[in-house]
């Protein structure tokens, strides 16, 4: 079938990826949301994946899969382990399913169901931002007060609202003489 100005196809729901949602490893391009562990399914990142042939893996299960075996490998009863206990025996509906309930047919094909506390609308991954905990669109993404952009760097949040440093300080830091503020002047003719 051709491919009418769209993008590569995911190496794991062999769906269309544009641009803005891709993820490249190993010469295949995957959405955000697919590049996942195929043993325990947590999302991935540079960081954390490990491919073997054409399966991605986080590098906890690549070990236990493909790793070294045997005394002093981290087999035996010594061994510690943060992962949940016998995963393989889940199935694989469970490993899947979503954790809202009743979201709407489009929100689940979509995959999100976040919505932004700026705007109060969805907020899908091409367009996602997190901060104060929340999932925000890039547009909202801005101080409470100032208006201004803001980054992972810029940002601060209180009760869940975000703000740039300068009305951070301003409003909620430390008061008094020498903290920026105004306070009490002495004279200097003594």
């Amino acid at each position: 079938m051709p491919n009418w100005g769209g993008g590569a196809t995911c190496a794991a729901c062999e769906k269309t990826v544009y641009h803005a949602e891709e993820i490249q490893c190993n010469g295949r391009s995957f959405h955000k949301t697919c590049f996942i562990c195929m043993t325990c399914r947590k999302g991935l990142d540079s960081a954390t994946v490990a491919a073997h042939e054409s399966e991605v893996y986080c590098k906890s299960c690549y070990g236990k899969k493909y790793g070294p075996k045997g005394y002093g490998y981290g087999q035996g009863a010594g061994a510690l382990s943060s992962d949940p206990a016998d995963t393989d025996s889940k199935s694989k509906t469970e490993l899947t399913k979503p954790t809202n309930p009743n979201p709407s047919k489009f929100a689940q094909k979509l995959g999100s169901t976040d919505r932004c506390p700026r705007c109060s609308k969805a907020v899908y991954a091409a367009e996602k931002i997190m901060g104060a905990g929340k999932a925000w669109h890039k547009t909202c993404f801005r101080c409470a007060l100032c208006g201004k952009s803001l980054e992972s760097t810029t940002v601060t949040d209180k009760d869940g609202e975000l703000y740039c440093k300068v009305c951070y300080a301003k409003n909620f830091g430390p008061k008094g003489r020498g903290l920026g503020n105004p306070g009490v002047v002495e004279d200097a003719t003594v």
